[in-house]
């Protein structure tokens, strides 16, 4: 009896990905067709293209790739594309102020997709430091937006993180 336990890594040669007419991701894996695959990072901030767990629409397991690129072409293409899609995260530009005002701190933020505004009551529970300069923010609502290398902004904004990291 299998152990429910268990890590499988599916053998790269046995995964072919792609998308049906409807845009749904699809597969065949160990020579079993599959209608509808759902993908998920184990590791989401630290090893984002290592580690992908590949289940069964109802969510069963069906094993870990080990890293996109020992696929092929197609099928990691479309496997890059489904995280994309599911690992949404606004890159934050620049930050525009940091602000506590009634026990709220209040950002506003410029992102690659425009200007935002996010609102955390405390910073320990809301910043996560993933490593290598990284930061992802989420606000009282779950809304996420990710700074890559805080180092690496403005000066402005530096000056603003450096308030409250």
């Amino acid at each position: 009896m299998k152990n429910s336990f268990d890590i499988r890594m599916l053998n790269p040669a046995e995964i072919s990905l792609s998308r049906n007419k409807g845009g749904v991701l699809q597969g065949v894996i160990d020579g079993q067709t599959y209608e509808e695959i759902v993908v998920y990072r184990a590791f989401p901030f630290k090893h984002a293209t290592s580690y992908i767990s590949i289940r069964k629409a109802g969510g069963e397991e069906l094993g870990i790739v080990h890293h996109i690129d020992e696929l092929d072409e197609e099928s990691a293409f479309e496997l890059n594309k489904e995280l994309q899609f599911r690992y949404f995260l606004p890159k934050v530009t620049r930050v525009d102020s940091v602000k506590n005002k009634s026990g709220l701190w209040l950002w506003e933020l410029q992102t690659h997709l425009g200007t935002t505004k996010m609102a955390m009551r405390n910073l320990h529970e809301h910043l996560q430091y993933p490593g290598g300069g990284r930061i992802i923010l989420t606000d009282l609502n779950g809304k996420r937006c990710e700074i890559t290398e805080w180092q690496a902004l403005d000066s402005h904004s530096r000056n603003q993180l450096k308030e409250v990291l």
